[in-house]
């Protein structure tokens, strides 16, 4: 949908310069398809971002981004896993 398609483009703005929200939310829109091609190695590498820039005082959305990113695992080889993990790595904030 069009909607889904606008949200994926302020989505990565934000996520790319590192707002951990936008990252999760961004994360699930790779995962379930929604304006974007599904691809779960984008979805582990932006939940696995998000989880870890959760600031401690908020443990709630940290551990979403975990189970959210350990779900999305669960559909993936042991190589996309590791080339999400590689690309999370490499990640800079634009």
């Amino acid at each position: 949908p069009p909607d889904a398609v606008q949200a994926v483009k302020w989505y990565r703005l934000a996520a790319e310069q590192g707002d951990a929200l936008a990252q999760a939310f961004l994360g699930t829109m790779y995962a379930n398809g929604q304006g974007v091609p599904q691809d779960y190695v984008e979805a582990h590498k932006w939940h696995n971002l998000a989880a870890s820039r959760f600031p401690a005082s908020e443990k709630d959305f940290h551990d979403i981004a975990v189970r959210n990113r350990d779900r999305v695992a669960t559909m993936m080889t042991p190589a996309q896993i590791a080339e999400a993990q590689k690309l999370a790595r490499e990640w800079k904030p634009k």
